[in-house]
């Protein structure tokens, strides 16, 4: 079943356990990034600008995605910066970059059907200044 077939029937139940998207549709001119055509994936501007994001997916990313089994389309582009900055920090000290290793310093939340990172509260600090917020970024999708 589709993100917007979900999106567009909440009465029915969802199998993944995901929460759906929670956004009115009247808030957007046009298509949403829940109306993706079949075959296709929504994939956010701000996840490749601000994020890093690049085709191809290395390994650690796609491990990232299976073990907290949810899809690219939900991903907060804060959460983008996270496991991206991750990846270079372990990359630079020659350390193989891992789930394990990772929610060491991180956890997830999920915010109105989007999910994200966020440092645990005795971990150490590894992203020094994370970004704030990404002004408008739901609006700016395309579908690939």
């Amino acid at each position: 079943m589709s993100t917007a077939e979900r999106h567009e029937d909440s009465s029915e139940a969802i199998t993944s356990g995901l929460p759906p998207l929670k956004w009115p549709k009247e808030t957007f001119d046009g298509m949403t990034a829940a109306d993706a055509p079949v075959g296709y994936i929504t994939l956010f501007w701000d996840i490749f600008s601000a994020g890093n994001f690049q085709l191809h997916v290395t390994k650690f990313f796609l491990e990232i995605l299976s073990y907290y089994k949810f899809h690219i389309s939900q991903m907060h582009p804060i959460g983008m910066v996270r496991v991206r900055h991750f990846q270079f920090v372990c990359q630079l000290m020659h350390i193989v970059p891992t789930v394990t290793r990772f929610r060491v310093f991180h956890q997830m939340p999920c915010s109105q059907g989007f999910y994200s990172f966020v440092q645990r509260a005795l971990a150490k600090k590894i992203l020094l200044q994370p970004p704030k917020s990404f002004h408008y970024w739901k609006s700016k999708f395309f579908f690939y």
